[in-house]
């Protein structure tokens, strides 16, 4: 297994903050709903989608939770790289098991 590096991690944060509003948007969630689910502000979620504030490594992680437990994200976060074979592998985590109680 090999070990993410922050220069990894900063750039798998990195495209989920640009793809952070398409994403909540598939979910059908308001700002203030995503904040709820990982434990954020409505103003902490804004002001990440607004690059204003950076996105810590454990959002990342909770923000992995949510959309690969749902079956309308958990294809589009791997399709977009958000979600990559390194850091499933990194995190021990199997796909198909992952997504089963969507």
């Amino acid at each position: 297994m090999r070990e993410l590096t922050t220069e990894d991690k900063r750039a798998l944060i990195q495209k989920l903050v640009d793809e952070l509003p398409v994403l909540r948007a598939k979910l059908g969630l308001s700002q203030e709903e995503l904040g709820e689910r990982i434990g954020l502000s409505r103003q902490m979620v804004v002001a990440m989608e607004n690059k204003r504030r950076p996105m810590t490594w454990n959002t990342y992680l909770s923000l992995m939770m949510l959309f690969l437990h749902n079956r309308s994200t958990a294809g589009l976060i791997r399709a977009l790289g958000v979600y990559t074979d390194d850091l499933r592998q990194f995190l021990d985590v199997s796909g198909p098991e992952c997504r089963q109680n969507a």
